[in-house]
């Protein structure tokens, strides 16, 4: 267990660093530089001189990019100079609220989706499992912001039993104390999920229900019920934490569109103003943030589908 665990954090850490460098040569790369970006197209050579010597970028590149490293490892992201504050400390304030909105969605599309890939399975070819695998198709093929601008309209405008967005201020945790103003933005982000994974559960249940175990269970007069839920399903949910792991970045991509749709104040809403108003530092430390926290995401997948699967090996030559 000890060796699985360690080389997967060893190959989180090798894509982090990966990122890092991405990252930093991104900021090297900025048409007429971070100089322009910030101050505008119209700055002048002299406010250019000016404004490298106080940022440090008339530095060689290395020296640079060893500051920037050195600067992560202090927690420093950088400045943004449209919330005129550091970059860490803008960030510290909405990842929260992104994490818990993401962490709900999720958790509501694993309740709602293995049951459903179960019931299918229970009946399928039957009218129900046909119904089901249509909506399946559907919400899976639809935008997260058509189905947001969708619900909104729907349950917003024309029943009204839900607010337009959730409040902006707040702390991350009014979710869970006002769950009535956050039903829409998390069943849009839960739609797509529970489409995803409702058919791989289905087919993942319909693969475990053909092994040998499962004939030996039934030969020795288990009831289906104790054939699903006592022998198939935890060998059927390995394959759903594995794309839960692989879920994850188009999750919160997912979330980036959603929270601007519905004008809620986390990281999504956070990135996309920092790239329509060209700030450089931000849109690199929001894109630094999140893919850490899917690379982290995609380690504790990679934990659960171990702790799942028992004939896993730990040592040297395991998966």
């Amino acid at each position: 267990m000890l060796g699985f665990l360690f080389r997967r954090t060893i190959q989180a850490i090798v894509v982090i660093l990966g990122v890092v460098l991405i990252v930093f040569v991104l900021s090297q790369l900025i048409p007429g530089g971070e100089c322009k970006a910030v101050l505008g197209p119209k700055a002048t050579i002299g406010n250019c001189v000016h404004f490298n010597r106080l940022n440090g970028l008339n530095l060689p590149v290395w020296d640079q990019f060893y500051h920037y490293v050195v600067g992560l490892l202090h927690g420093n992201l950088g400045y943004s100079y449209k919330f005129n504050q550091g970059v860490t400390a803008v960030i510290k304030e909405r990842l929260p609220k992104t994490l818990v909105l993401v962490g709900t969605a999720t958790v509501v599309a694993l309740i709602i989706s293995i049951p459903l890939g179960i019931f299918q399975v229970v009946r399928r070819n039957r009218p129900s499992d046909y119904v089901a695998t249509g909506f399946s198709f559907m919400f899976y093929a639809m935008p997260s912001f058509l189905l947001g601008t969708l619900l909104i309209i729907w349950f917003a405008f024309d029943l009204k039993w839900f607010p337009v967005s959730p409040p902006s201020t707040g702390s991350a945790w009014e979710i869970f104390s006002n769950p009535r103003a956050f039903f829409l933005p998390v069943i849009t982000l839960a739609a797509v999920t529970i489409a995803a994974f409702s058919r791989y559960m289905r087919s993942s249940m319909m693969d475990a229900l053909t092994e040998d175990y499962v004939r030996t269970a039934r030969a020795k007069g288990a009831s289906n019920r104790r054939v699903i839920y006592g022998h198939a399903l935890r060998n059927a949910l390995i394959p759903i934490l594995t794309l839960l792991g692989l879920s994850l970045p188009a999750i919160v991509s997912g979330a980036v569109i959603t929270e601007d749709v519905f004008n809620y104040p986390g990281m999504g809403q956070l990135t996309v103003y920092a790239a329509s108003n060209s700030d450089i530092p931000l849109v690199l430390g929001t894109t630094l943030v999140v893919t850490v926290a899917t690379v982290i995401g995609s380690l504790l997948a990679d934990l659960l589908y171990a702790i799942a699967d028992p004939r896993i090996r730990f040592g040297s030559t395991g998966s």
